[in-house]
């Protein structure tokens, strides 16, 4: 089954009393059991909904994985990874990711004993030098959020594997639809539903995706023991979403790669990052990795200015100045002061997080609407 076919069918049937094509919203919180601990799957609807559970057979089957587990948000779905570990516990991270998973990490399970270190793994070698005995993870992000930094994901799966690491990659920039990373060896696969998924910036939720049972049966515990998952109405949003991710993410594509064409050839633009440029570090990487190059795009201006970026965020009207990304509207953002405010200024400096640069979410609105808001807004800049 291709893709867009599983999109819109996989997990899903016709509701067997009434014949209803959608799946049905399960508003409840409980369910008749046929006699003491005898039921049909469902005893809570903390454990098991059976609308979420089409939403976890739906994105499982996006991901060509054999479990699919979803939460109440991204960050809940992080946290039910780094609970696999234990204090002591020593995990390598990407240096440059979202700030809520460094503030997670840094902030919350640092004081429970687990140790992150923060690396550049355009340098392998760097990562392998702060690897020993209590190294358990690797967790990386690619495109990774805000600087869309490629990361070779076979090499890093062949790593994890012959030191027998949990290899987690948020997958939450590029999507099903561009990247299968548990088709590479990857153990575990993260998503905010939040933003692509989702497409319609109207639900919070998280996913994890796996092939092995000893994690999705772990992970399983965590969501039902800890409490971090989601309702119907919200799975039923991000399920109705699904079935238009592929017809979305072309026109993600194709709009993201006429904006950095445009960014890049532009007077007051210094620097454009986006992974379909033959000169962006690890383009073939990218190429051979991924099935397209994505709608989310970040640049600086040559004024290297706060007062010009905040000046260009509060100009456009296409583009709406807010957090989040993956929606069908065009969003921009300026990550110092919002994604990656957490993050202390010298470290996000050192991984070109400067004060000017802006993250776009480029939205599926008419090319050359998008185009000319970028262009107005421009040519405000001094």
């Amino acid at each position: 089954m291709k893709f867009g076919t599983k999109a819109i069918h996989a997990g899903q049937h016709p509701d067997p009393t009434t014949g209803a094509i959608m799946t049905p919203i399960y508003q409840t919180s409980t369910y008749v059991q046929e006699a003491p601990g005898v039921h049909k799957g469902y005893a809570y609807a903390r454990g098991k909904n059976p609308t979420r559970s089409a939403l976890e057979d739906c994105i499982a089957a996006l991901e060509n994985a054999k479990y699919g587990l979803c939460f109440s948000s991204g960050m809940g779905a992080s946290d039910a990874i780094i609970k696999l570990l234990s204090p002591g516990d020593e995990i390598i991270a990407t240096d440059d990711l979202y700030g809520g998973s460094y503030r997670m990490f840094t902030k919350v399970f640092q004081r429970f004993g687990l140790v992150f270190h923060f690396v550049d793994m355009h340098d392998m070698d760097a990562v392998k030098r702060v690897m020993n005995e209590k190294t358990k993870m690797l967790w990386l992000e690619t495109p990774t959020n805000p600087m869309m930094k490629i990361i070779d994901l076979e090499a890093y799966i062949a790593l994890a594997k012959k030191h027998q690491l949990i290899c987690v990659i948020d997958n939450t920039f590029a999507s099903p639809y561009l990247q299968n990373p548990l088709d590479m060896g990857a153990d575990i696969v993260m998503h905010s539903a939040t933003k692509y998924l989702g497409g319609h910036s109207d639900v919070i939720m998280g996913a994890l995706c796996t092939n092995s049972p000893t994690y999705y049966e772990q992970l399983a515990f965590i969501a039902n023991s800890c409490g971090a998952t989601p309702g119907p109405q919200d799975a039923f949003l991000v399920l109705r979403g699904l079935k238009t991710l592929h017809l979305r993410m072309k026109a993600h594509c194709a709009n993201g790669r006429a904006v950095a064409h445009f960014l890049k050839a532009h007077p007051k633009v210094e620097k454009v990052y986006w992974p379909g440029f033959e000169d962006h570090p690890n383009h073939e990487v990218a190429k051979k990795q991924m099935r397209d190059f994505g709608g989310m795009i970040s640049f600086t201006l040559k004024t290297n200015s706060f007062e010009d970026a905040s000046l260009l965020a509060r100009s456009t009207t296409v583009f709406s100045l807010a957090e989040s990304l993956g929606g069908v509207e065009s969003l921009l953002s300026h990550p110092a002061s919002m994604t990656h405010a957490s993050i202390p200024k010298a470290d996000r400096e050192k991984t070109g997080i400067v004060d000017s640069l802006l993250r776009l979410s480029v939205g599926v609105e008419d090319e050359d609407d998008i185009l000319e808001d970028l262009r107005q807004a421009l040519q405000i800049i001094p």
